[in-house]
């Protein structure tokens, strides 16, 4: 029994302990012209007033409040104070206005009429102020103008966070900078390290860029952030899209990851990937993971798919640079090539060979040379080179011509037959387009052929013709080959089927390459150009939001 009693006794003091410590301090009067009650009109109310330069000044827990008149409730704890009102806390915080009310139970301050607030590194004005000394906050919904050194913040809500030196603006949040402006639903805004959180739908305009997001980060001081959720960079006559977006003024650079597109309005092309960055100084931007560059060319389009894709130069005179395992795709074409250089300034696309080093040189096989040099597929006609030139109308945006140099191979699969193919081989092919379509080519230097005749009537096989020449002209039609000229000394003979051995129906180098060959865009892509591989442009986190709920997506 005396335990619990004794138990019981340590509580009751411990509670009255605890209570004494919660107990509200008083508010002060420091000092006052001259004081008077009106029971009638402000019952309770002790009312202090200045007389000649004695200004009313009341104080409480650190606070001082200095005003012209002040209506003290001592038993409220509560004044409120009108005329020339200044509330200074410390040396950090001046607050002016025409009216304050106070409570010191509370700790809570409503401020109205002309509202200034200063502090070292910033100011604000508004018509209403709540000032919650407990949690050091400052709140207005209210238009409000924040001012530092070098921006002016306006909103029509706003919390500002004392100890964090932070201001969370919400709607029509604008910062007027000399160099850009920003537009935001909401801003959380630090005014020592004058940077930015951006919430909802935002928009960041300076001389030279414009950036759009729904969440976002902004150094105001160093012009660079990052950039989500539907995020746009409108930079350099370019539209550059990603998941995530970094952008950096001062070096003229900017990169987006995952699902990244940039769109060249001047030069019609668009180009996607899972990795990009642009570099203005050098005119270039580099697209990387899953890379796809898609021109218009004779109101098609021309899907190009790389490792790596490299446009540079200035906008009239634009160049994609494509390398390693080059595939293209148009709805009349089909290629493949190690790298691949477009000008279409001057309507020029080269597909070229990966170089063989020295050893290569030494061992490698006709065939596997010829596996290794850039192909292109016209419907059904396949044909290969160590540099393969595609060149078009710049006037028509049309193919024009064709030139292949060195070690050139045309293979077209006979129809008729089951294992028969239609080859030639020579030094040099030019060829011609007419309504876009392969018309004509002309191949020259130790030229080969190997082609598979048929009567016209009932389409039996005549033989196989094997002939040789110094160069020889071919036909086109409806995408197949319908006629060949001999232009120089022809030397060879049409032999029966079972005259001519089956090795001895293909020409030396042969390589039939089908299965290389892309039929849709997503056979431009293999198992090593996987979504997921791409490096994160920061590994950036926001803060916590606290004092007071952000949208997070």
């Amino acid at each position: 029994m005396y335990m619990t009693y004794r138990i019981a006794l340590i509580f009751i003091l411990t509670a009255i302990t605890q209570l004494k410590g919660q107990e509200e301090k008083t508010i002060e009067i420091r000092q006052a012209g001259g004081s008077k009650q009106d029971q009638d009109a402000f019952p309770g109310a002790n009312i202090l007033f200045k007389n000649l330069d004695k200004r009313v000044i009341l104080f409480h827990d650190g606070a001082l409040i200095e005003s012209d008149l002040a209506y003290f409730y001592a038993k409220e704890n509560f004044f409120k104070a009108t005329g020339d009102v200044i509330f200074t806390q410390g040396d950090s915080l001046r607050l002016t206005c025409n009216i304050i009310e106070y409570n010191g139970n509370t700790k809570v301050a409503l401020a109205k009429g002309d509202v200034f607030l200063k502090r070292p590194d910033m100011s604000l004005k508004t018509e209403k102020l709540n000032i919650d000394r407990v949690k050091n906050e400052a709140f207005y919904n209210s238009k409000g103008v924040v001012i530092d050194s070098s921006s002016t913040l306006t909103s029509n809500q706003g919390i500002y966070f004392i100890n964090k030196k932070k201001y969370r603006f919400k709607s029509n949040v604008i910062i007027d900078n000399p160099e850009y402006e920003v537009n935001s639903d909401q801003l959380d805004y630090y005014t020592e390290l004058n940077q930015a959180y951006l919430y909802g739908d935002s928009s960041i305009i300076g001389d030279t860029y414009t950036i759009k997001c729904e969440r976002g980060f902004y150094d105001l001081d160093r012009e660079k952030g990052v950039f989500k959720k539907n995020a746009t960079l409108y930079y350099d006559n370019k539209i550059i899209k990603g998941d995530s977006l970094y952008f950096e003024s001062e070096k003229n650079y900017a990169a987006a990851t995952k699902n990244v597109s940039i769109v060249d309005s001047l030069n019609s092309s668009i180009i996607t990937g899972h990795y990009g960055e642009i570099f203005k100084d050098k005119d270039s931007a580099i697209i990387t993971r899953r890379a796809l560059a898609i021109n218009i060319i004779d109101n098609d389009s021309l899907f190009i798919h790389a490792d790596t894709l490299v446009a540079t130069g200035p906008e009239q005179r634009r160049i994609l640079r494509a390398y390693y395992d080059v595939r293209i795709l148009k709805s009349d074409l089909r290629g493949v090539s190690d790298s691949l250089y477009l000008d279409e300034s001057i309507g020029l696309t080269k597909l070229l060979n990966k170089p063989l080093s020295n050893q290569q040189e030494q061992i490698f096989t006709e065939v596997e040379r010829n596996l290794n040099n850039p192909v292109l597929w016209f419907d059904k006609s396949q044909m290969s080179g160590n540099q393969i030139l595609l060149i078009s109308n710049t006037d028509t945006n049309k193919l024009d011509s064709l030139k292949i140099l060195n070690n050139v191979f045309i293979i077209e699969k006979d129809t008729l037959s089951i294992d028969g193919y239609n080859q030639i081989k020579g030094g040099i092919l030019d060829g011609n387009f007419k309504e876009g379509k392969l018309d004509n080519i002309l191949i020259t230097k130790n030229t080969e052929m190997v082609y598979y005749l048929y009567n016209d009537e009932d389409f039996q096989l005549i033989g196989i013709d094997k002939t040789t020449c110094s160069a020889l002209k071919m036909n086109f039609d409806d995408g197949e080959i319908s006629d060949i000229t001999f232009l120089v000394a022809p030397d060879g003979d049409v032999y029966p089927e079972d005259d001519l051995p089956i090795n001895e129906r293909t020409l030396k180098g042969f390589a039939w390459r089908k299965k290389e060959r892309p039929e849709s865009v997503n056979d431009l892509f293999d198992k090593n150009d996987k979504e997921d591989q791409f490096p994160s442009i920061l590994k950036f986190k926001y803060p916590d939001t606290g004092g007071g709920k952000v949208p997070v997506n």
